[in-house]
């Protein structure tokens, strides 16, 4: 089989961690394809996911790599055996791979942790306001790109739908709740959805208002996806040219300590309710 033109975050995760666990070992490209059996060639491959590799020979890796965490070989052998293709990969060829990652991320997230300043966070929107904001796009999104984007959109929220779906916090500041995408109306119904969202049993929405003044990350818009294990995380960060993707132990460690900035705050629970309904009266 070629190797992959473009490979999967996910996959690229998966041969990331492949890499980290040879390197520690200190065990050299040449050592670990002769574990296997393989060309020297590869390995790189697989340290990039550009190829695939079995849980079997994830094990084998691991072993000869003198890994302790067997709870870690566990979940990487899992990522191995991963074949089925999921719903997002029909948008493939039609929007940019880091949009697909997105839903990928959120798919096989055990808990995703929000925080925005300027807008609703995208598993919130309804598809008027999604539709609003798309609609801003400079320069303007051709129309099959932009219900593309829309229908993407819109599917990611099925993942609060599963019998076992994530747990799901948002930490929003007031100036998201402000912002009249589409007009008076749709910023209202949106408001509202948002209020709905936040009633279900595992799902959590604060408000940072503007009385709390300055904040850390300002204007910074970011997912923490939480995996099964720690070291497994991922943080998206929104940025002006795209997705990007972080899971280094700092840049883990970074964002859990903002999380937690910010958290402190936000207003709690029900306070937050209230307010977002009052912000909705008022429009």
């Amino acid at each position: 089989m070629p190797p992959r033109s473009t490979p999967t975050a996910r996959q690229q995760r998966l041969g990331g961690e492949l890499r980290k666990l040879r390197e520690q070992s200190g065990m050299t490209v040449q050592q670990a394809a002769a574990l296997l059996g393989v060309d020297r060639t590869r390995i790189p491959n697989i340290e990039s996911g550009r190829i695939g590799i079995t849980a079997e020979r994830v094990r084998t890796l691991a072993f000869n790599y003198d890994c302790p965490d067997t709870d870690l070989v566990d979940l990487l052998a899992a990522m191995a055996q991963e074949r089925e293709k999921g719903w997002w990969e029909r948008h493939r060829g039609m929007l940019p791979p880091a949009l697909l990652d997105i839903a990928e991320l959120e798919h096989h997230a055990v808990a995703l942790h929000t925080a925005v300043t300027t807008h609703i966070p995208g598993l919130l929107q309804t598809e008027e306001h999604a539709r609003a904001v798309f609609g801003t796009a400079d320069p303007p999104l051709p129309e099959p790109d932009l219900q593309a984007r829309l229908a993407l959109r819109m599917t990611r929220r099925a993942v609060f739908d599963r019998e076992l779906p994530p747990r799901y916090e948002a930490v929003v500041h007031e100036a998201a709740l402000r912002m009249q995408f589409g007009g008076p109306k749709v910023a209202r119904a949106q408001l509202e959805h948002v209020l709905e969202q936040s009633e279900r049993e595992h799902a959590t929405v604060r408000v940072i208002p503007f009385a709390a003044g300055g904040f850390p990350g300002a204007g910074q818009s970011f997912t923490y996806a939480a995996a099964a294990m720690a070291q497994l995380d991922t943080v998206q960060l929104d940025t002006s040219h795209g997705s990007m993707l972080l899971d280094s132990d700092m840049k883990l460690r970074r964002y859990r300590g903002l999380l937690d900035r910010l958290r402190r705050l936000a207003l709690p629970e029900r306070a937050s309710r209230d307010f977002i309904h009052r912000a909705a009266q008022d429009l």
